[in-house]
């Protein structure tokens, strides 16, 4: 009753402000929220969430009952790219990127 999406192309921070609304919510009523929800992130967190829905079903589960017991979003692959500045120099750009783990449960 677990899935995770790793390495997915958003800052951290950014991802929390996604899963802090749903965390506690029933499954259906958490995909309905961020059906609405107009943030880059709502979508794959909303397939995250169903993934480990099928995956409860999958071992026997009743999907009706479930709640998101925890969604936890860690730190992943910092990609790192260079931007010319002034007098020759360069600055670092760094694109953040974050791992999401959905866990499923009763209440």
């Amino acid at each position: 009753m677990k899935a995770t999406l790793s390495n997915y192309g958003q800052s951290p921070r950014k991802t929390r402000l996604v899963t802090n609304l749903v965390k506690g919510k029933r499954v259906g009523d958490a995909l309905v929220a961020l059906k609405f929800l107009e943030k880059r992130a709502a979508d794959p967190i909303a397939k995250l969430i169903s993934s480990a829905l099928a995956n409860a079903e999958k071992q026997g589960e009743n999907g009706a009952m479930l709640i998101v017991k925890s969604i936890r979003v860690d730190k992943g692959l910092v990609r790192v790219k260079q931007m010319p500045r002034a007098f020759g120099r360069a600055t670092p750009i760094r694109r953040r990127m974050s791992h999401v783990v959905v866990e499923l449960g009763k209440k």
